[in-house]
Formats: C-alpha cells, sequence, structure tokens
C-alpha cells in the first residue's frame, strides 16, 4: 500500500472497534504499519478479550496491510512501554501514537462512586499520558542521537471535555484533561520533532450509541452516514503523517464532513479599577462584563 503515511509506523490505542478501529484501517491505507491496541473490555471497562485487536490487525493484513496486535493494557507502565516495544521490536521505528482507548461508567454527579470516577479518568487521561511519555522518551532518544523524528501524537477529547456533559462528570474532566495534556506536550515536545494535536470526535460508537442511539444511527435510506467513525479518520490520518508539519497544539472538533478548529479558553470582557474590589462591586462587575462575552455560557436555574 501506499499514500501520505507509506514507510510510517503508528501505534492505535483502543482499536478493536468503534473509531480506533477506523482510524488503524485508515492509516493502514495510507501505507503506514500498524500496531493494533485493544484490551477488549466491554462498553463499561469490564472483562478483557484478545479477539478485537486480532480481528483488526487481520483485517489489515487481508487488505494487503501490515499490522500486529497488542492486547496490554496502556493506562500501566508495563502495558504502555510495551506498546512502544512492540512497534520497535517489530518494525524498527515508530513515527505516530494515536491514542483512543476509553469507555463511559455515567452518572449524575450526586450518584458518581469513587470507583467509577478513578475508573473513567484512569483509563481516558492516564491512558494517554502513560503511552505518551513512553513514546516521547523514546522520539527525545532519537533527537538527541541525530535522529530527528517527524513523529506525531494525536490525542482524543471529546464535547463534553471542551463544553462540559450532563451525567459524565468523570468524562468530562477527563477529556478536558486530555486537551490540557495535548497542550503542554506539543510545547515541551516540538524540540524533539514531535507534534501533538486532539481530536474531538462525534460518531457512532459502543459509547455513544445507548445514550444517543437515534441521532447516531445510520441512515435508512443509504444516504451519507454523518455518524459513521470513519468519518473523523481522515483528518486522524492526516495529523499522523508528514503532511501536518507546521500543525502542533491544535484541538479539532470532527464530525460527519466538517472539521472544527476549536480557539479553547481566551481573553474575553474584562474590568478593571486600578484598586481592590469590594464584594458588591466584583459581582456588579461580573455581571455588566457576563452580557459581552463572544459565546455565553448557559445560566441555569435554581430547582
Amino acid at each position: 500500500m501506499s499514500g501520505i503515511c507509506t514507510g510510517r509506523v503508528a501505534v492505535v490505542t483502543g482499536a478493536g472497534r468503534g473509531l480506533g478501529r477506523a482510524h488503524a484501517l485508515a492509516l493502514a491505507a495510507e501505507g503506514a504499519r500498524v500496531v493494533v491496541n485493544d484490551l477488549g473490555t466491554g462498553p463499561d471497562g469490564e472483562g478483557a478479550s484478545a479477539g478485537p485487536a486480532h480481528e483488526v490487525a487481520g483485517e489489515i493484513r487481508a487488505r494487503g496491510g501490515e499490522a500486529v496486535p497488542h492486547t496490554g493494557d496502556v493506562a500501566t507502565g508495563t502495558g504502555a512501554a510495551s506498546l512502544v516495544t512492540t512497534a520497535l521490536e517489530t518494525y524498527g521505528r515508530l513515527d505516530a501514537l494515536v491514542n483512543n482507548a476509553g469507555f463511559l461508567r455515567d452518572r449524575m454527579l450526586v450518584n458518581l462512586e469513587e470507583d467509577e470516577w478513578d475508573a473513567v479518568v484512569r483509563v481516558h487521561l492516564k491512558g494517554h499520558f502513560l503511552p505518551l511519555r513512553h513514546a516521547a522518551a523514546h522520539w527525545r532518544a532519537e533527537a538527541k542521537a541525530g535522529r530527528v523524528p517527524a513523529a506525531r501524537v494525536v490525542n482524543t477529547t471529546s464535547g463534553a471535555g471542551l463544553l462540559g456533559s450532563v451525567g459524565q462528570a468523570n468524562y468530562a474532566a477527563a477529556k478536558a484533561g486530555i486537551v490540557a495534556l495535548t497542550l503542554v506536550a506539543a510545547a515541551e515536545l516540538d524540540r524533539y520533532g514531535v507534534q501533538v494535536n486532539a481530536v474531538a470526535p462525534a460518531a457512532r460508537t459502543r459509547m455513544t450509541q445507548g445514550p444517543f442511539a437515534a441521532a447516531m444511527a445510520a441512515p435508512a435510506d443509504g444516504g451519507f452516514d454523518a455518524m459513521a467513525p470513519a468519518n473523523v479518520s481522515p483528518l486522524v490520518t492526516w495529523l499522523a503523517s508528514p503532511a501536518s508539519t507546521g500543525v502542533t497544539g491544535q484541538v479539532f472538533e470532527a464530525e460527519a464532513g466538517r472539521i472544527t478548529v476549536m480557539e479553547g479558553w481566551h481573553p474575553g470582557p474584562a474590568a478593571d479599577k486600578a484598586d481592590r474590589w469590594t464584594p458588591t462591586e466584583a459581582g456588579q462587575a461580573v455581571r455588566d462584563l457576563l452580557p459581552g462575552m463572544r459565546m455565553p455560557r448557559p445560566v441555569y436555574g435554581a430547582g
């Protein structure tokens, strides 16, 4: 296979189903050799199976590509380290890391148990940090040895992390953390030839089919399937390729045929008294400033 990723080696976590599978297939179609990681858990993170990773790797090979499965837990140091080692020992290099693994345990905040918080933050945020940390250590060593890579990292955030989502405090907090991790990593790793970006996808997966079944359903008339996971993968593949040179520290929303560059937090309306406010004055200043926001936040009632 040839394409914009020809000769490159890409690792995709959570690649046994949904978005991760679509990304792995798209990268392979553009010439990448792919390490297909998946622990094979259920939508809530329970259980484990080697089947999904092996199935997707086999699917890539059946299409004429190169792929190897990896079934380790990337939210552990051992699993993340072995992910990078698998790429290096199998293909002799690592060029791109796509962090995608995750699951949901949705609850309203007052019903959210501590273990449900810990499990979701662990798989999403720690499951991004550890593979990134081990891959970055490899790329830093390459750069210091005079072999500066054209390395790419694509993280997976969410609209929940960018704007909040009722019933998803654990998930939203983890996804917001991934945005911060992306910005820090982009700044720190640029000197080593590593670009780091994040994508907030909207697509039909096991995590969205339940709560948003109607909105995520494929069209009955056979028209454009706006919520197909494969719609997100072209952007991910481009970001993982050398063609994306110069694009780093960015967050993109990807849904159907639309790509949006997210502008993130930025200074909005401000007031400066040039002296200390009283509480009453500070409150009045806030009330005067809020209507001038470019994107006003919602106002919630008391009951």
